[in-house]
């Protein structure tokens, strides 16, 4: 597959896959999306052990494109329900994965971008990195990510985290459990590159099983959940709140939500 969006490269046993568009902060359009799942199948054929997610330029992945958002209104709700669909199962890809995952964030990743390291086995990060599950400020819903991220740090703190939408830095994240290490910038390849020749002194059959075992523990519930964070991530779409929230979004001014 011929990729734009994303570069792939394969050393020594480690695919590491750089999002490329630094102009847009790496920002998810439908082609990167596609070229995710290009990617990943990719990786999954290959003779690479360890796959390594990191961003190109100064931001790891700033969530959803703006062109793609300006979209969302005119969209039926078919779809909106095949929009969220797709990714839903991109982050499912990932989260699944059938090989270690690695998340070298370098920058900013908000929403998406911090949904996208929140899938990852194991998470870096620079003490610069900004997170977020920013989706509730603009009437959005952090619907896809949710159920793995409560399964993940519980109720209490996934509730902080999804319904205040609040910035986070790399520090509490890792205080929250959602980043393994802190690493400085000039050393975050390196030490991912190290994480994953760690991770491939072991059997890659045992890494593949132990990883089905770990996710089979919430696999039927996680089902039905995406199920229902797809009808829930598509309806929230023809509501006033996600056309006013998309809105102050675009022309940058406070929201006025009127709850519905």
């Amino acid at each position: 597959m011929q990729f734009q969006a994303l570069q792939l490269a394969h050393e020594a046993g480690i695919a590491t896959v750089r999002l490329n568009r630094p102009d847009k902060r790496n920002a998810l359009s439908l082609q990167m999306l596609n070229e995710l799942l290009g990617a990943m199948d990719e990786v999954d054929k290959s003779d690479s052990q360890v796959l390594v997610l990191t961003g190109a330029g100064k931001a790891f992945c700033a969530g959803m494109d703006l062109d793609e958002v300006k979209s969302l209104t005119a969209k039926s709700h078919n779809e909106n329900v095949e929009d969220s669909r797709r990714m839903a199962h991109v982050f499912r890809r990932l989260y699944d994965f059938p090989k270690p995952t690695i998340a070298a964030v370098n920058g900013a990743a908000i929403a998406g971008g911090t949904g996208l390291a929140t899938m990852c086995d194991f998470t870096l990060a620079v003490p610069e990195a900004k997170f977020g599950y920013t989706e509730v400020r603009i009437g959005f819903v952090p619907a896809i990510v949710s159920s793995i991220l409560v399964w993940q740090v519980g109720h209490k703190i996934g509730r902080d985290l999804l319904l205040t939408g609040r910035i986070f830095d790399s520090a509490e994240g890792h205080r929250l459990g959602l980043v393994n290490e802190v690493v400085p910038l000039e050393q975050l390849m390196t030490r991912a590159q190290a994480l994953a020749r760690q991770l491939m002194e072991n059997s890659p059959a045992s890494l593949r099983v132990t990883k089905r075992l770990i996710n089979g523990y919430i696999a039927a519930s996680l089902d039905s959940q995406i199920e229902s964070a797809v009808r829930e991530n598509a309806a929230i779409r023809q509501t006033a709140d996600f056309r006013e929230g998309l809105g102050s979004f675009l022309e940058k001014r406070k929201p006025q939500w009127s709850g519905r």
